[in-house]
């Protein structure tokens, strides 16, 4: 149970941010876009600690022989809620593999994108049993999505090996900013591939991925956006803490 918040009419969402930085900033854009506001004062007070130096997720995951992301994760978190975040959100996917250390480590909520991005794929009406998966290679090895999907009785779809291999080169590019109009041409053809192989939706699990839009991406089934999950949920989870300034209020979207 968390304690109730102090009396606040704006409550200030946290972000655990700079895993990628393009990613971060499209965040704060979504949450713009998708808060009703007539003036300044109506949007959502974002506390963004847009860090580029965290240890990479890749090396430790994958590789196996880099720096743990957790201590300075932890640290962000700990200076988000000392700064005053009554929430915390992580845009990144990769970095929820460290959700439960950042969650012992603050008396605030953090926001879980993988588990509301699992759920949203399992409310579509289309009830697709098989969910194709366009993440990096750490979020694959970690099972991240699939043990989601799985508890909801989901079949997941991944890319083929070459496939994967052009998903971490198009993730570098957004990283360097050197995506061209052949890299999306290449997403879509792994959306689609995926597809071919059985999945009745598709989950854009990387946020960097999810910077460079979904327009014309796939038509054949339904597309989810971690990204776009996680930014309704921010805007959710802010107007309830308005209507009732508990903590736990939003225990119910995380």
């Amino acid at each position: 149970m968390f304690s109730p918040m102090s009396a606040n009419d704006h409550p200030v969402v946290g972000v655990i941010g700079g895993m990628g930085p393009d990613a971060t900033v499209d965040l704060m854009r979504r949450v713009i876009c998708a808060t009703p506001a007539k003036d300044d004062a109506d949007h959502i007070h974002l506390l963004v600690d847009n860090n580029p130096k965290v240890p990479s997720r890749i090396a430790a995951l994958v590789d196996g022989h880099g720096e743990s992301p957790a201590p300075v994760l932890v640290q962000m978190a700990q200076n988000l809620e000392r700064a005053g975040a009554d929430l915390l959100a992580i845009p990144c996917n990769t970095a929820h593999a460290y959700l439960e250390h950042i969650r012992s480590a603050v008396a605030i909520p953090v926001l879980d994108m993988i588990q509301m991005t699992a759920d949203r794929l399992t409310e579509l009406s289309s009830q697709p049993e098989a969910v194709g998966i366009i993440a990096s290679s750490a979020v694959l090895k970690t099972k991240l999505y699939g043990k989601a999907l799985e508890a909801h009785g989901l079949d997941v779809v991944l890319p083929t090996v070459a496939d994967q291999d052009a998903v971490m080169a198009l993730i570098k590019k957004v990283k360097s900013g050197q995506v061209s109009i052949a890299d999306h041409q290449r997403f879509s053809d792994i959306a689609n591939c995926l597809v071919e192989s059985g999945a009745q939706a598709i989950a854009v699990a990387c946020t960097d991925l999810s910077v460079m839009g979904q327009d014309g991406l796939i038509s054949d089934v339904p597309l989810i956006d971690a990204l776009d999950v996680l930014t309704e949920a921010i805007v959710t989870c802010v107007e309830q803490l308005v209507q009732s300034p508990v903590r736990d209020a939003i225990q119910s979207v995380q």
